[in-house]
Protein backbone atom coordinates (compact mmCIF):
# COMPACT_ATOMS: atom_id res chain seq x y z
CA UNK A 1 0.00 0.00 0.00
CA UNK A 2 0.82 3.33 -0.90
CA UNK A 3 0.82 5.89 2.02
CA UNK A 4 1.01 9.17 2.47
CA UNK A 5 1.18 10.75 6.26
CA UNK A 6 -0.08 14.06 6.91
CA UNK A 7 2.45 16.47 8.64
CA UNK A 8 1.41 15.90 12.33
CA UNK A 9 2.17 12.28 11.74
CA UNK A 10 5.36 12.63 10.13
CA UNK A 11 6.14 15.04 13.25
CA UNK A 12 5.03 12.39 15.62
CA UNK A 13 6.68 9.42 13.98
CA UNK A 14 10.29 11.16 14.34
CA UNK A 15 9.71 12.37 18.26
CA UNK A 16 6.75 11.44 19.64
CA UNK A 17 5.78 7.75 18.64
CA UNK A 18 3.28 7.15 21.14
CA UNK A 19 0.99 9.72 19.96
CA UNK A 20 0.17 7.27 16.72
CA UNK A 21 -2.71 4.40 17.56
CA UNK A 22 -1.46 1.33 16.92
CA UNK A 23 -3.44 0.62 14.27
CA UNK A 24 -1.39 3.11 12.28
CA UNK A 25 1.67 2.71 13.98
CA UNK A 26 1.02 -0.95 12.52
CA UNK A 27 0.85 0.26 9.01
CA UNK A 28 4.27 2.38 9.08
CA UNK A 29 5.84 -0.32 10.01
CA UNK A 30 4.82 -3.15 7.54
CA UNK A 31 7.03 -3.68 5.11
CA UNK A 32 5.06 -4.11 1.74
CA UNK A 33 4.03 -0.20 2.34
CA UNK A 34 5.41 2.21 1.16
CA UNK A 35 5.25 5.54 3.36
CA UNK A 36 5.49 9.18 1.96
CA UNK A 37 6.31 12.70 3.25
CA UNK A 38 5.46 14.91 0.65
CA UNK A 39 6.97 18.02 -0.70
CA UNK A 40 3.75 19.54 0.11
CA UNK A 41 5.01 18.77 4.26
CA UNK A 42 8.43 20.32 3.90
CA UNK A 43 7.09 23.40 2.43
CA UNK A 44 4.30 23.32 5.69
CA UNK A 45 7.25 22.75 8.01
CA UNK A 46 9.79 25.77 6.56
CA UNK A 47 7.24 28.60 6.29
CA UNK A 48 5.72 27.75 9.59
CA UNK A 49 9.28 27.94 11.16
CA UNK A 50 10.34 31.17 9.12
CA UNK A 51 6.98 32.78 10.68
CA UNK A 52 7.51 31.49 14.10
CA UNK A 53 5.06 28.50 14.72
CA UNK A 54 7.12 26.35 14.28
CA UNK A 55 10.95 25.10 15.97
CA UNK A 56 12.09 22.98 13.68
CA UNK A 57 15.92 22.36 14.02
CA UNK A 58 16.76 19.82 12.24
CA UNK A 59 16.90 18.54 8.52
CA UNK A 60 13.36 16.68 7.57
CA UNK A 61 14.44 15.77 4.08
CA UNK A 62 17.26 14.45 6.15
CA UNK A 63 15.16 13.11 8.78
CA UNK A 64 12.52 11.59 6.50
CA UNK A 65 15.21 9.36 4.63
CA UNK A 66 16.86 8.51 7.78
CA UNK A 67 13.74 7.05 8.77
CA UNK A 68 12.78 4.87 5.71
CA UNK A 69 10.48 7.41 4.54
CA UNK A 70 10.26 8.13 0.84
CA UNK A 71 9.99 11.65 -0.51
CA UNK A 72 7.39 13.19 -3.18
CA UNK A 73 7.31 15.47 -4.86
CA UNK A 74 3.97 17.25 -5.57
CA UNK A 75 3.76 17.84 -9.17
CA UNK A 76 1.14 19.34 -11.93
CA UNK A 77 -1.11 16.12 -12.04
CA UNK A 78 -1.66 16.07 -8.53
CA UNK A 79 -2.94 19.77 -8.01
CA UNK A 80 -5.68 18.76 -10.74
CA UNK A 81 -8.13 17.45 -7.72
CA UNK A 82 -7.96 20.80 -6.19
CA UNK A 83 -10.44 22.90 -8.66
CA UNK A 84 -13.47 20.56 -7.82
CA UNK A 85 -12.20 19.85 -4.27
CA UNK A 86 -15.14 21.38 -1.68
CA UNK A 87 -13.86 23.65 1.15
CA UNK A 88 -15.21 21.08 4.69
CA UNK A 89 -11.32 22.11 5.38
CA UNK A 90 -9.68 25.19 4.65
CA UNK A 91 -5.80 24.44 5.65
CA UNK A 92 -4.03 24.91 2.21
CA UNK A 93 -1.20 22.21 2.71
CA UNK A 94 -4.31 19.60 3.76
CA UNK A 95 -6.19 20.03 0.96
CA UNK A 96 -2.52 19.71 -0.75
CA UNK A 97 -2.24 16.61 0.45
CA UNK A 98 -5.44 15.32 -0.22
CA UNK A 99 -5.27 16.40 -3.85
CA UNK A 100 -2.41 14.37 -4.12
CA UNK A 101 -3.40 11.31 -2.30
CA UNK A 102 -6.44 11.17 -4.71
CA UNK A 103 -4.52 12.20 -7.76
CA UNK A 104 -2.61 9.27 -7.35
CA UNK A 105 -4.84 7.00 -5.97
CA UNK A 106 -2.69 6.53 -2.78
CA UNK A 107 -4.10 6.38 1.04
CA UNK A 108 -3.80 9.64 3.58
CA UNK A 109 -2.63 8.70 7.18
CA UNK A 110 -3.69 11.23 9.58
CA UNK A 111 -5.58 11.88 12.39
CA UNK A 112 -7.87 15.03 10.91
CA UNK A 113 -11.08 13.95 11.10
CA UNK A 114 -12.78 16.69 8.56
CA UNK A 115 -10.73 14.67 5.86
CA UNK A 116 -13.16 11.77 5.61
CA UNK A 117 -15.56 14.45 3.84
CA UNK A 118 -13.30 14.33 0.77
CA UNK A 119 -13.63 10.78 0.38
CA UNK A 120 -9.73 9.99 0.41
CA UNK A 121 -8.37 6.63 1.54
CA UNK A 122 -7.75 7.88 4.63
CA UNK A 123 -5.90 5.67 7.65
Amino acid sequence: MNIIIDTHIFLWALSEPHKISEKKQAELKTPANTIYVSSITMVELMLKTSVGILNIKFDPVDAAQQSGFELLDFSAKDAMPLKDMPFHHKDPFDRMLIAQSVARKFHLMSDETKFKAYGCKLI
